[in-house]
């Protein structure tokens, strides 16, 4: 599922470097370098993805064999979720399809009052989505709706459901700039953040450990970003530490700091944490990868590179993954990468070149790590211990 159990952003899965490439798929022929590539969700022995050219793919895990495609009237931005039967997913034609988990056809498709790039959810009575500048609507699992929340600002849109509560929902009407906990079987709020206080651009995918709720923001500043790392209680809103930090470009030249910023935010997992023992882990986007103890907000390490991260991390095991772009180093050039770092140290294990910048976190599956880039291809790898 998206960002694993709690949205931890991790697995206790072990996959220990080094992976070998088992298969990878050219998605689109000839095509323009996609401003995104969500993450994948893998049931069983299926890999399930939306893409940009509009398809819904299922691909078989083992093998890379196409079972099924399905076309829709609009670019995917969205995370699907599934169950034992159906695929839940998002269009920006307006639709959530349900689409059979099997062959791929048409359940049911809901229209909703705006492009869908959001997240999806399922609990065990509902399927729960986003609109663009629209609703949180939630409905059965056969396409009736049950309620919907108005969201009038927010755009590109993830969020995770814990106990009942949706972790976050828009905020008040009266209170269009903000954010908060609220539990449906409640229908209120558990607590709100007022996000003109936060004062930031992008607000994170949030990730849950215990009693604690954390998240992250950046802002653009034209010649810098910055970036604020929060821990909240997650039951009653309690600020519990805030660590500030600004984007480090290392030396490997100037950078569009607008065009990297306007890319980051079609990735519904820009900024996300991993949650490994006792740290929360970030990669922002800069150079730096950055470890912090997830009590008080201090930070226990941080990683440099010659060039930025292109995605958000995942733990396996002990181990840190995530991808960077292609290296401006003279001496040293190297093309994009996926990177393996020691979740405890920092310390740099393994790294393998790649077509392409990866977009978003790489996905576990048991000895599988799967993940696409901006050159529409799509990579599994394979243990090989």
């Amino acid at each position: 599922m998206f960002r694993g159990e709690e949205g931890r952003g991790g697995t206790s899965n072990v996959l220990k470097p080094p992976l070998g490439i088992k298969w990878k798929l050219q998605i689109q022929e000839d095509a323009e370098p996609t401003y995104a590539f969500n993450n994948p969700v893998v049931l069983k022995d299926t890999i399930f993805f939306g893409s940009t050219d509009g398809n819904v793919y299922a691909l078989d895990i083992d093998s890379g064999y196409m079972r099924w495609v399905y076309k829709t009237k609009g670019t995917i931005n969205s995370v699907p979720t599934a169950d034992e039967d159906t695929l839940y997913i998002g269009s920006n034609d307006g639709n959530l399809y349900a689409l059979d988990r099997e062959d791929g056809t048409l359940k049911w498709a809901f229209q909703s009052d705006s492009t869908v790039q959001s997240t999806v959810s399922r609990t065990e009575d509902s399927v729960i989505f986003v609109s663009d500048g629209g609703h949180v609507f939630s409905l059965s699992p056969e396409g009736e709706e049950q309620f919907r929340l108005p969201n009038p600002v927010w755009y590109y849109f993830s969020f995770q459901m814990y106990d009942d509560v949706l972790y976050f929902a828009p905020g008040p009407v009266e209170q269009p700039h903000s954010m908060g906990a609220y539990d449906f079987s409640e229908g209120r709020y558990l607590f709100v953040l007022n996000t003109q206080v936060l004062n930031a651009i992008w607000y994170s995918f949030p990730a849950i450990d215990d009693k604690l709720l954390f998240f992250s923001t950046a802002d653009y500043l034209t010649d810098y970003w910055r970036f604020d790392y929060y821990c909240y209680d997650r039951l009653t809103g309690r600020l519990v530490w805030k660590n500030t930090d600004y984007s480090d470009w290392g030396y490997g030249g100037s950078y569009d700091l607008e065009f990297l910023f306007d890319r980051n935010m079609k990735l519904l997992d820009y900024l996300a944490p991993s949650l490994w023992k006792n740290l929360v882990i970030y990669t922002s986007g800069d150079t730096v990868v950055r470890a912090m103890d997830a009590d008080t907000g201090e930070e226990r390490w941080r990683k440099s590179f010659d060039s930025f991260t292109t995605s958000a991390p995942t733990v396996a095991g002990d181990y840190l993954y995530f991808g960077i772009s292609d290296s401006r180093d003279p001496l040293n050039p190297k093309g994009p990468r996926l990177i393996c770092l020691s979740a405890k140290t920092g310390k740099k294990m393994w790294e393998l070149e790649v077509e392409g910048n990866i977009l978003s976190a790489p996905v576990i599956a048991r000895d599988w790590m799967i993940f696409g880039t901006d050159r529409h291809i799509f990579y599994v790898l394979e243990s090989l211990f």
